[in-house]
């Protein structure tokens, strides 16, 4: 029978003290049979340390520099460009309008399955088919930044649109084969560890492609010149390119992930099927009823974070706090709290598996929301915002690390990429719309009243969390 899943064992069980083996409530059940209990001397439990050291492993570490690589272009084409075209006059109509180059993102399931199974001319022969897919999506981002850096907005606005969208393109190109090459690298057991060195590097990156270019930008102005300067921000992002250098080195270092053989080809229809139509017929008849449960908790999973942080930006603004305040506890010590939140929750998934901690991250996500409520009321302060920040960015760590390892779990080795790419695309659909209505039930009822009621999203979240643990472990096989 072909093994389904990302590892050939059984992740989270354990043999107790006394009695049978046990498993958490998130053990997939389309693993193979257990094998013959051995005494409880044969595997016994890790201890904290040895837990921790899992961040140490080559693929842990791999994971922090890709997840570089990854994190790397996504403000290039949003955040940072909206600055870049502000500054150079162009009006915020057209920002608005061109902020659908990040549609590319959500909608990257639509190309996953020839990221899945189409082999790369020389590339996939010398490298395989997860490095070779790898690499030329990241020689496209590190090209698409070199045609940003060098259009002008004022006189290259389309030139440089274009090259944004080759950028996204290859962005999320990047994000399905390496998402295929982490679920493939390491056991269920592994994948909250690889996800939150994943996040480490990729929220490192965002650092870097946000406020470190805007640094480079800034140090690379001609004195006493005034008004936007093409020179300035062409070093800006020809360092970004070069940035991408770190994540082309780790590509071709990492080992390539034992994959099972192409099927020989048999014409364009039989390929069509097995790309397109059969990694989703697998997922459904895999899990039959039970993967409406399983799409609807993707779906509205992270919907409190989503909704919320909309409006958080406007809301600081409102209470006063100024951009330097904002800009410490928001973008650097807030980043540090995630950072250390994705650790721990990969490190309690390790060990308590992931659907308690899954459980743990949706209940904290909704619950910090209460305290934005709390300090809608409270006003402008800097330490209670840093309280508020703390608790909100270390639950949506350990929320984001678990639901990653939960992603994971689901995939089918034959079709890691697109089915991945499907579940990552989906889990933001329906929040990002939702999202945006936020600023007019802000108007209508105020912070307040619009905190507790992302907070309330929350509710059905922990409902499907219960649900689908409570299924998994009756959930037929293939």
């Amino acid at each position: 029978m072909p093994r389904h899943g990302p590892a050939p064992l059984l992740p989270g069980c354990r043999l107790p003290r006394r009695g049978a083996v046990s498993c958490p409530p998130d053990l997939p059940p389309f693993m193979p049979a257990l094998p013959p209990a051995a005494p409880p001397s044969a595997a016994p439990r890790s201890s904290w340390l040895q837990t921790w050291r899992v961040y140490l492993e080559p693929a842990s570490l791999r994971m922090l520099t890709l997840g570089f690589s990854a994190g790397l272009p996504l403000l290039l084409v949003l955040g940072t460009l909206s600055f870049r075209l502000r500054e150079a006059g162009i009006d915020r109509t057209t920002i608005g309008y061109l902020s659908w180059v990040g549609l590319a993102y959500a909608f990257k399931w639509a190309w996953a399955p020839l990221v899945d199974r189409l082999p790369l001319p020389l590339l996939t022969r010398t490298l395989g088919r997860r490095r070779g897919w790898l690499l030329a999506a990241q020689l496209l981002v590190a090209a698409g930044l070199v045609g940003m850096a060098l259009a002008d907005p004022r006189t290259q606005l389309l030139a440089l649109v274009g090259c944004a969208l080759v950028v996204a393109f290859g962005s999320a190109t990047q994000d399905i084969a390496l998402d295929a090459l982490r679920i493939e690298s390491a056991g269920t057991e592994r994948q909250a560890a690889l996800a939150a060195t994943y996040q480490t590097g990729y929220r490192l990156a965002m650092i870097w492609a946000g406020a470190g270019v805007l640094w480079l930008a800034a140090r690379a102005e001609v004195a006493g010149a005034t008004g936007y300067q093409a020179g300035a921000w062409r070093v800006a992002y020809l360092a970004m390119a070069v940035s991408m250098l770190i994540g082309m080195a780790t590509t071709l270092a990492a080992p390539e992930p034992a994959l099972r053989p192409l099927p020989p080809f048999q014409g364009l229809r039989a390929w069509l099927h097995g790309a397109l139509v059969a990694p989703f017929a697998e997922f459904i008849g895999r899990w039959r009823w039970q993967a409406a449960l399983i799409l609807a908790l993707i779906a509205v999973y992270r919907i409190s974070d989503v909704v919320m942080g909309i409006m958080a930006n406007p809301f600081y603004v409102d209470l006063g706090f100024t951009k330097d305040e904002v800009a410490a506890v928001t973008k650097v010590y807030g980043v540090l709290m995630t950072l250390a939140g994705t650790f721990l929750g990969g490190a309690l998934a390790l060990r308590w598996g992931v659907m308690r901690v899954l459980l743990l991250g949706a209940l904290l996500s909704a619950a910090s929301n209460l305290l934005f409520a709390w300090l809608a009321g409270h006003g402008h302060d800097v330490g209670a915002l840093v309280f508020v920040v703390s608790a909100d960015n270390l639950a949506g760590g350990i929320a984001s690390a678990a639901f990653i390892a939960y992603l994971s779990g689901l995939t089918n080795v034959q079709y890691t990429a697109t089915q991945y790419a499907l579940f990552s695309s989906m889990m933001l659909l329906l929040p990002k719309w939702l999202a945006g209505f936020s600023g007019q039930f802000v108007d209508a009822h105020g912070y307040a009243a619009f905190f507790t009621g992302t907070a309330a999203l929350g509710v059905p979240v922990l409902l499907l969390v219960v649900l689908a643990a409570k299924y998994a472990k009756t959930a037929p096989n293939p």
